[in-house]
């Protein structure tokens, strides 16, 4: 169903949080056919109670996501909608082409968008925009995505992957602990600041990669 977020994809989900965080990888998601994620599985969430709500079935899973120790680069192709929408907005950069369509149509069902929407889309475009997109449900293409910030760049559906994987090319040629530590002062809350930067700076500043990769810097500088 137009790869619904049901619950074998969660489960499917949970898997592959599991080994990349033994294994920590940069992570590119992308959907298929045209399409990154039609929302839930509306038959499926049609099913659910209010304690299934409490679980956090979607949330927990996207929150995983959101905390993978490298970085996750959303391909977006077609419509995220509702939970794909949510799935979009766990990663830490997204990239689109002309036919994204991105909407939360969960009020309409009766339902809100409690995957992540309420708090992460304000962070990513905005507390005023965000409004609109929740409260209206109106779905906005490619061109006002990127106006907005929510995508980085877009791209034609043939070049999309090619261009994520420069981009996790790019992040593959830095330190793995420095962005591994970047990430986590990231998402760290403000009240942290600026002590954990300190604190993961200091973790680094000791490491023999950083010297390895500053020695090399100067050793270039002078050819």
């Amino acid at each position: 169903m137009r790869n619904a977020i049901d619950q074998a994809m969660v489960d499917e989900l949970h898997a592959l949080c599991a080994e990349l965080e033994a294994n920590p990888r940069t992570l590119i998601v992308t959907g298929a056919g045209g399409i990154f994620a039609a929302g839930a599985d509306i038959a499926q969430l049609r099913e659910r109670t209010g304690d299934d709500a409490r679980r956090g079935i979607n949330a927990t899973v996207f929150d995983r996501i959101r905390h993978l120790p490298m970085p996750v680069i959303a391909a977006v192709d077609g419509f995220a909608l509702g939970g794909g929408a949510e799935l979009a907005y766990a990663a830490d950069i997204r990239l689109g082409t002309p036919r994204v369509r991105f909407g939360n149509p969960e009020p309409g069902l009766g339902i809100i968008a409690a995957a992540g929407a309420s708090w992460r889309l304000p962070e990513i475009v905005g507390h005023a925009r965000a409004s609109e997109l929740l409260l209206t449900a109106r779905v906005i293409d490619a061109d006002e995505a990127l106006s907005w910030g929510l995508l980085s760049s877009v791209h034609e559906p043939d070049d999309l992957l090619p261009a994520a994987h420069v981009v996790a090319d790019r992040i593959a040629a830095n330190s793995v602990r420095a962005t591994v530590l970047t990430k986590r002062a990231l998402l760290a809350p403000r009240a942290d600041h600026p002590a954990i930067d300190g604190e993961l700076q200091a973790e680094l500043f000791d490491s023999a990669d950083k010297r390895a990769r500053m020695t090399a810097f100067l050793e270039r500088k002078k050819k």
